[in-house]
């Protein structure tokens, strides 16, 4: 061999030994994700810390509401920065799967461990965990033997008794669209129609206030999400102590369908710079310990078999869910929304 060549040969070596390094350096650099989430409770920050302990990923967090992120994600495009969308409630997902916003995930992990009716079938998001939409009711003044389904609430007994948030809460759109898909269009607007007969008051606050007007005796009943019950018993806050024990928890419709439920969910963006790194953060939420943990200090319910509820909700016992496809909600939001505003849900039983 030329000395030429042998010179050729050590360049060629060494301008790939410079690329390989700069590579590694460059992976090194990016061993983060940029979250974009609606969610603002302590066990995800302390989630988050383990998670970067353990595999070195940064997460660069940036919290709004949902809809303030999803239209970020819109006039961000190919420049966002974000790898990751996590929102509460399944219609929020959808929404942003219809505006293009999200991307299929392929990950055996994911597929094994999330129902196939807690996310999205084109694997665009995944419930990450569950909560169910209960029926509250005072310990005083209901008995649990009198309550059945969401579709009784309408009946006469319950007049003036029912307290309940506005229509634009997305709680109750997912809910009115659960009802919807299982009932048709027809027999929801005439439930929609008799709850709002059943008002205590004018639909107001948030889950929390129902639950504290139920212990002013201001009404009996009132729809709220579980985990709002498990945030009042551990407060610090002895009125909010006092109110989650003045309530019984009862889950709906187990003769039939089974209660209602709705999730906390995640997707991977389209645009994502760091994927990898943001399937790994995914499969790392579903995982036992994690989801363990959302159990333990958020009172959500698991999306994986294999993790342990808390103390606190094996007390409430265990219950049927609703197994309709959590895209349904999505699909059927608007139909929920045009069909409270034809039954002036936010104007309360007067304006009937």
């Amino acid at each position: 061999m030329s000395k030429y060549s042998i010179l050729l040969l050590f360049t060629v070596s060494l301008m790939f030994s410079c690329k390989n390094s700069n590579e590694k350096t460059e992976q090194v650099q990016k061993q983060e994700i940029t979250l974009y989430t609606h969610r603002h409770y302590d066990s995800d920050k302390v989630i988050f810390e383990k998670f970067e302990k353990e595999t070195g990923i940064k997460i660069n967090v940036v919290k709004a509401s949902a809809d303030e992120l999803i239209q970020k994600l819109e006039s961000e495009g190919k420049q966002t920065p974000a790898d990751v969308l996590l929102t509460v409630d399944a219609g929020r997902l959808v929404r942003a799967k219809n505006k293009g916003l999200l991307q299929s995930v392929d990950s055996k992990v994911l597929d094994s461990t999330i129902p196939s009716y807690l996310k999205d079938e084109e694997n665009k998001w995944f419930g990450l965990t569950k909560r169910a939409r209960i029926i509250a009711y005072s310990k005083e003044r209901v008995q649990p033997e009198e309550l059945t389904t969401y579709e009784a609430l309408t009946e006469s007994k319950w007049k003036d008794k029912i307290l309940i948030r506005a229509s634009n809460n997305i709680y109750n759109q997912s809910l009115l669209a659960s009802i919807i898909a299982n009932n048709g269009k027809t027999a929801a607007k005439t439930w929609a129609e008799g709850m709002v007969t059943n008002f205590a008051r004018v639909p107001k606050g948030n889950d929390r206030d129902q639950i504290k007007a139920i212990l002013a005796g201001e009404g009996d009943l009132a729809i709220v999400n579980t985990y709002y019950i498990g945030k009042l018993l551990n407060s610090k806050n002895p009125v909010e102590v006092n109110a989650a024990n003045a309530v019984g928890l009862f889950f709906p419709n187990q003769d039939n369908r089974g209660t209602h439920i709705n999730i906390s969910g995640i997707g991977v963006t389209k645009y994502a710079p760091n994927k990898a790194n943001a399937i790994k953060f995914i499969e790392y939420l579903v995982s036992k310990e994690v989801q363990e943990i959302f159990a333990q200090t958020n009172y959500e319910y698991p999306v994986n078999a294999l993790a342990n509820t808390s103390e606190l909700l094996t007390s409430w016992g265990n219950f049927k869910e609703d197994h309709l496809p959590l895209a349904k909600l999505g699909e059927l939001n608007k139909a929920a929304v045009i069909t409270f505003d034809e039954v002036a849900w936010d104007k309360g039983p007067n304006a009937q």
